[in-house]
């Protein structure tokens, strides 16, 4: 095992230091920051007797409220495709046939019998 040798302090330092110096190089410094468009802001409501009115919306910059209505859409919407294998269930939420609410093949309404109507007129009564 002539590859696996121990490594000394100065080594290890050495190691260190130009990691530290790929780490630096690759690094940007951010001053502008935004709102993420990805989370979901939440608004805590006022106390219930507090006296001023929060509902001037025109107070707030107009790139605040784009990125609020952006940020509170359904996935379909912000993305063209599902961006998590969970996600991919439901996706595609559009019927495959189109609704119709007379075919009994499909729809299985309530049906009211002589049965049913006595145990609903026992539970109006409180009768058990």
């Amino acid at each position: 095992m002539a590859g696996n040798k121990q490594l000394d302090l100065v080594h290890q330092n050495a190691i260190h230091v130009e990691m530290i110096r790929k780490e630096q190089r690759y690094q940007k410094l951010h001053t502008e920051f935004s709102i993420n468009p990805h989370r979901k802001l939440h608004i805590l409501a006022d106390k219930p007797m507090a006296s001023v009115v929060w509902n001037k919306i025109s107070s707030f910059p107009a790139n605040f409220i784009d990125a609020f209505h952006e940020g509170r859409q359904e996935p379909t919407k912000k993305y063209k495709t599902p961006q998590t294998e969970s996600q991919e269930v439901g996706w595609i939420s559009t019927p495959l046939i189109p609704s119709n609410r007379s075919d009994s093949r499909l729809n299985f309404n309530r049906i009211s019998s002589d049965v049913t109507k006595h145990q609903e007129s026992a539970l109006q009564r409180g009768i058990k």
